[in-house]
Protein backbone atom coordinates (compact mmCIF):
# COMPACT_ATOMS: atom_id res chain seq x y z
CA UNK A 1 0.00 0.00 0.00
CA UNK A 2 1.41 3.41 -0.88
CA UNK A 3 1.65 6.17 1.72
CA UNK A 4 -1.43 8.13 0.60
CA UNK A 5 -3.56 4.97 0.74
CA UNK A 6 -2.14 4.19 4.20
CA UNK A 7 -2.94 7.72 5.42
CA UNK A 8 -6.41 7.56 3.87
CA UNK A 9 -7.26 4.16 5.39
CA UNK A 10 -5.84 4.66 8.91
CA UNK A 11 -8.61 5.60 11.34
CA UNK A 12 -9.11 6.07 15.07
CA UNK A 13 -10.26 2.71 16.41
CA UNK A 14 -13.03 3.10 18.98
CA UNK A 15 -13.33 -0.56 20.05
CA UNK A 16 -10.45 -3.00 20.37
CA UNK A 17 -10.51 -6.78 20.59
CA UNK A 18 -8.82 -8.48 23.53
CA UNK A 19 -6.03 -9.82 21.28
CA UNK A 20 -2.69 -8.80 22.78
CA UNK A 21 -0.16 -6.86 20.76
CA UNK A 22 2.87 -9.02 20.03
CA UNK A 23 6.30 -7.75 21.06
CA UNK A 24 7.69 -7.59 17.50
CA UNK A 25 4.84 -5.33 16.39
CA UNK A 26 5.24 -3.12 19.44
CA UNK A 27 8.98 -2.85 18.84
CA UNK A 28 8.40 -1.89 15.20
CA UNK A 29 6.04 0.88 16.32
CA UNK A 30 8.44 2.13 18.99
CA UNK A 31 11.33 2.04 16.51
CA UNK A 32 9.34 4.24 14.11
CA UNK A 33 9.01 6.76 16.93
CA UNK A 34 12.71 6.57 17.70
CA UNK A 35 13.53 7.32 14.07
CA UNK A 36 11.21 10.33 13.86
CA UNK A 37 12.88 13.67 13.19
CA UNK A 38 13.02 16.18 16.02
CA UNK A 39 14.37 19.73 16.18
CA UNK A 40 18.16 19.55 16.14
CA UNK A 41 17.74 15.79 16.65
CA UNK A 42 17.30 16.41 20.38
CA UNK A 43 14.99 13.39 20.74
CA UNK A 44 13.31 14.79 23.82
CA UNK A 45 10.41 12.38 23.63
CA UNK A 46 9.70 9.73 26.23
CA UNK A 47 7.26 6.91 25.54
CA UNK A 48 5.73 4.94 28.41
CA UNK A 49 4.32 1.53 27.45
CA UNK A 50 1.32 0.54 29.56
CA UNK A 51 0.15 -3.08 29.29
CA UNK A 52 -0.51 -4.19 32.86
CA UNK A 53 -4.05 -4.47 34.17
CA UNK A 54 -3.14 -2.01 36.94
CA UNK A 55 -1.66 0.54 34.54
CA UNK A 56 -4.54 0.30 32.08
CA UNK A 57 -6.93 0.69 35.00
CA UNK A 58 -5.19 3.96 35.94
CA UNK A 59 -5.77 5.23 32.41
CA UNK A 60 -9.41 4.14 32.57
CA UNK A 61 -9.84 6.27 35.70
CA UNK A 62 -8.78 9.34 33.70
CA UNK A 63 -10.47 8.85 30.33
CA UNK A 64 -13.31 6.87 28.76
CA UNK A 65 -11.27 6.74 25.57
CA UNK A 66 -9.06 3.67 25.97
CA UNK A 67 -11.71 1.62 24.17
CA UNK A 68 -10.40 -1.66 25.70
CA UNK A 69 -7.03 -1.39 23.94
CA UNK A 70 -4.60 -3.97 25.36
CA UNK A 71 -1.65 -1.56 25.03
CA UNK A 72 -1.44 2.18 25.61
CA UNK A 73 1.51 4.45 24.97
CA UNK A 74 1.86 7.63 26.99
CA UNK A 75 3.67 10.17 24.83
CA UNK A 76 5.63 12.84 26.69
CA UNK A 77 8.57 15.15 26.13
CA UNK A 78 11.32 16.57 28.31
CA UNK A 79 10.70 20.32 28.81
CA UNK A 80 14.45 20.74 29.38
CA UNK A 81 15.40 19.18 26.06
CA UNK A 82 13.67 21.34 23.44
CA UNK A 83 14.79 23.82 20.84
CA UNK A 84 13.59 27.40 21.42
CA UNK A 85 12.62 29.06 18.16
CA UNK A 86 13.75 32.54 17.15
CA UNK A 87 11.66 35.13 18.94
CA UNK A 88 11.62 33.02 22.14
CA UNK A 89 7.83 32.55 21.95
CA UNK A 90 7.69 28.78 21.64
CA UNK A 91 9.79 25.65 21.61
CA UNK A 92 9.83 22.34 19.78
CA UNK A 93 8.50 20.08 22.57
CA UNK A 94 4.91 19.52 21.48
CA UNK A 95 5.86 19.58 17.81
CA UNK A 96 8.60 16.98 18.25
CA UNK A 97 6.45 14.66 20.36
CA UNK A 98 3.63 14.97 17.82
CA UNK A 99 5.94 13.99 14.98
CA UNK A 100 7.01 10.94 17.02
CA UNK A 101 3.36 10.10 17.73
CA UNK A 102 2.45 10.40 14.05
CA UNK A 103 5.29 8.12 13.00
CA UNK A 104 4.13 5.51 15.50
CA UNK A 105 0.44 5.46 14.50
CA UNK A 106 1.33 5.31 10.80
CA UNK A 107 3.85 2.53 11.45
CA UNK A 108 1.15 0.69 13.39
CA UNK A 109 -1.25 0.99 10.46
CA UNK A 110 1.43 -0.24 8.06
CA UNK A 111 1.71 -3.54 9.96
CA UNK A 112 -2.01 -4.02 10.60
CA UNK A 113 -2.15 -2.65 14.15
CA UNK A 114 -5.03 -0.31 14.95
CA UNK A 115 -4.69 2.82 17.04
CA UNK A 116 -6.45 5.81 18.51
CA UNK A 117 -4.80 9.06 19.57
CA UNK A 118 -6.33 10.13 22.88
CA UNK A 119 -6.16 13.63 24.30
CA UNK A 120 -9.37 13.54 26.37
CA UNK A 121 -7.70 13.47 29.80
CA UNK A 122 -6.02 15.80 32.27
CA UNK A 123 -2.26 15.45 31.63
CA UNK A 124 -1.38 16.61 35.15
CA UNK A 125 -3.55 13.89 36.70
CA UNK A 126 -2.00 11.31 34.38
CA UNK A 127 1.50 12.41 35.42
CA UNK A 128 0.43 12.09 39.04
CA UNK A 129 -1.16 8.63 38.55
CA UNK A 130 2.03 7.28 36.99
CA UNK A 131 4.47 9.37 39.04
CA UNK A 132 6.11 10.79 35.92
CA UNK A 133 9.01 13.23 36.23
CA UNK A 134 8.27 16.93 36.74
CA UNK A 135 10.38 17.87 33.71
CA UNK A 136 8.10 15.93 31.35
CA UNK A 137 4.91 17.09 29.65
CA UNK A 138 2.39 14.52 28.48
CA UNK A 139 0.78 15.31 25.13
CA UNK A 140 -1.29 12.21 24.33
CA UNK A 141 -2.04 8.56 24.86
CA UNK A 142 -1.99 6.16 21.91
CA UNK A 143 -4.32 3.17 22.18
CA UNK A 144 -2.86 0.18 20.32
CA UNK A 145 -4.26 -3.21 19.43
CA UNK A 146 -6.55 -4.87 16.92
CA UNK A 147 -10.03 -3.63 16.13
CA UNK A 148 -12.94 -5.65 17.43
CA UNK A 149 -15.02 -7.49 14.88
CA UNK A 150 -17.17 -5.19 12.79
CA UNK A 151 -15.39 -1.96 13.77
CA UNK A 152 -15.23 0.59 10.99
CA UNK A 153 -14.18 4.22 10.77
CA UNK A 154 -16.72 6.77 11.93
CA UNK A 155 -18.65 8.26 9.02
CA UNK A 156 -17.07 11.68 9.51
CA UNK A 157 -13.62 10.10 8.94
CA UNK A 158 -14.24 10.31 5.21
CA UNK A 159 -15.52 13.90 5.23
CA UNK A 160 -12.48 16.01 4.54
CA UNK A 161 -12.25 19.51 3.19
CA UNK A 162 -11.07 20.11 -0.34
CA UNK A 163 -7.39 20.88 -0.72
CA UNK A 164 -8.07 24.46 -1.85
CA UNK A 165 -9.81 25.12 1.48
CA UNK A 166 -6.71 24.10 3.39
CA UNK A 167 -3.87 25.35 1.23
CA UNK A 168 -2.95 28.80 -0.03
CA UNK A 169 -0.17 29.33 -2.53
CA UNK A 170 1.65 32.59 -1.90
Amino acid sequence: MNFIELAKNRFSCKNFSDKALDRDSLNTILEAGRLAPTAQNRQGQHIYVVESKEGLGKIDELTPSRYHAPTALIVAYDKNNTFTYPGDKCDSGVEDATIVLTHMVLAAASIGVDSCIVNFFDPDKLKEQFDLPDNEEVIAIIDLGYKAEGVKPLEKHFKTKELDELVTFL
